[in-house]
Formats: structure tokens, C-alpha cells, sequence
């Protein structure tokens, strides 16, 4: 069975993220055929409620899944990747190309608190199904209390 790696965070915009967009956009304003990450596109995704959960589903076909990675914190998920290019031969040239490739990358604000220890992907026929376990609105912690 292949897994799909999660990385839970506090913050799903990652210093690494904001450095690389920093950098792409500098060499992007003094050469704007140069970029580091060819470009940036927004895969389409559903996200459905239930009671018990958050179900996020991500339309990312063609992607190769150790290419996926994904990140969760309590409020929030980001999920980015590369999608490599068709293949390319010397006597052929696109007369239309609509399906974006390179890097993706979508950060979403999720309608509930998650508890992101039960947290489960799968990726399956081009649709990345992320399923987020809602935490508990009512849930009581007894404290104990210590003396001095």
C-alpha cells in the first residue's frame, strides 16, 4: 500500500514558500521569460461538510502522487506539487495548450477546526480525497489540581 506523506503545521505558509514566490517574482520583473518555477497554477477543489468531517477533494490529474505534498493545521490545509509537461519532440509544436503544468499550490481556510490526528488522503484516479476529522465543539478536559 502506497502512502500519501502529510505534514501537519501551525502555519501552512512556510517561510520556503514565501522565499521561492519572493525570488520567482525578483528574476520574473528583470527577465519575464526567466523563472524559477515555470509557473504557478491553482488546481479546482470541492470541499464538502458533514457533521463528523471536512471531505476536500482536489482535481490534480496527471500529477504522480510522491509529487504531492500536503500540509494541515487546525484552521487550514495547503496541498501544492509539480506537475511535469507533456512530452516534447523537435518536430512537433502546440497549436493548443490548456493544461497547466509546473508548480501548483492551493491553501485553503477549512469551515471547521480539524483534529489533525485523524486525518486520512487518498489519491485515486486524478482526485486527491483529503478527509478531516472534525474536533469536538463540547469535548471536557478534567484538570487536576495540585497542591502546594
Amino acid at each position: 500500500m502506497d502512502y500519501i506523506k502529510i505534514r501537519f503545521v501551525e502555519n501552512p505558509e512556510s517561510a520556503e514558500s514565501e522565499f521561492r514566490r519572493t525570488i520567482d517574482e525578483m528574476l520574473r520583473v528583470a527577465n519575464p521569460r526567466f523563472c524559477l518555477s515555470r509557473h504557478r497554477w491553482r488546481p479546482q477543489v470541492d470541499i464538502r461538510e458533514t457533521a463528523d468531517e471536512v471531505i476536500v477533494v482536489t482535481e490534480i490529474a496527471g500529477v504522480k502522487r510522491e509529487a504531492i505534498q500536503l500540509e494541515v493545521a487546525p484552521g487550514s490545509m495547503k496541498i501544492s506539487g509539480i506537475r511535469e509537461g507533456g512530452p516534447q519532440t523537435r518536430d512537433s509544436r502546440y497549436r493548443l495548450a490548456e493544461i497547466p503544468c509546473g508548480y501548483f499550490e492551493r491553501t485553503l481556510a477549512l469551515p471547521a477546526l480539524i483534529d489533525t490526528d485523524r486525518t486520512t488522503a487518498l489519491y485515486r484516479d486524478g482526485l486527491l480525497e483529503v478527509r478531516l476529522a472534525k474536533r469536538p465543539l463540547n469535548r471536557m478536559h478534567r484538570i487536576s489540581v495540585q497542591g502546594g
